[in-house]
């Protein structure tokens, strides 16, 4: 089945440029495109798409409070933050609130198309070297207590629950932390589908963030 792609930004050249890229693939199809974070509702719902490329900055609601506000419901897409900055306070909120991951707008195209089949197959495209890097670099107050909040939450998981969730801030793969832990990889997606209901979370981006802030 392709993945079906929703393209939300301001700009027409942007959104043409990304749909001609991927409109070159057997497996991608742009299904819908959006000038504004105030369209993605709508968009949402006619089209059902699996995933938004969602630009930050747009004139009337941000690429920020779109994704905020659809990963919020249930059975949302993903979301993967569109971005001319590596360090950027939004692109930190939106990880925060669920995204993906997010993608520079100068991506060659081959990592484009890499990175969309990265995310629908389940893998966020966030190392754990951007995510510090992201925090370490943006200007955010509240450190304290984050810290808190998420060794708050970390406790509520079982040992193994948390070993599994340091890795998954560590960047392993489902199979990479299966042969540290001696578990299948079965047996991983189960433990991280767990910490997910137990904490409400999104995706591993979110768990990632949750144990660099305990650490911080």
């Amino acid at each position: 089945m392709k993945i079906r792609v929703l393209i939300v930004d301001d700009d027409a050249l942007v959104r043409a440029g990304l749909s001609m890229i991927l409109g070159g693939t057997g497996d991608i199809e742009v299904v819908g495109e959006a000038a504004d974070g105030d369209q993605v509702p709508k968009m949402v719902a006619l089209h059902r798409p699996d995933m938004v490329l969602m630009d930050i900055r747009m004139p009337r609601v941000d690429g920020l409070s779109a994704t905020e506000a659809l990963r919020a419901t249930t059975g949302s897409p993903e979301v993967v933050v569109l971005t001319t900055f590596h360090a950027d306070a939004q692109v930190l909120r939106a990880l925060r609130a669920g995204a993906a991951g997010f993608l520079l707008k100068d991506i060659p195209p081959a990592d484009l198309v890499a990175a969309i089949r990265k995310v629908a197959s389940g893998e966020p495209i966030l190392s754990p070297a951007v995510t510090r890097q992201l925090i370490s670099h943006v200007a955010d107050g509240g450190a304290g207590s984050r810290r808190d909040r998420a060794r708050s939450l970390l406790a509520r998981l079982s040992e193994r629950e948390r070993e599994v969730a340091v890795a998954v801030g560590q960047g392993r793969s489902n199979a990479e932390i299966g042969g540290e832990l001696y578990m299948s990889v079965a047996t991983v997606k189960a433990h991280v589908s767990r910490i997910l209901t137990k904490l409400g979370l999104n995706n591993r981006v979110q768990i990632a963030l949750l144990v660099h802030d305990s650490e911080s």
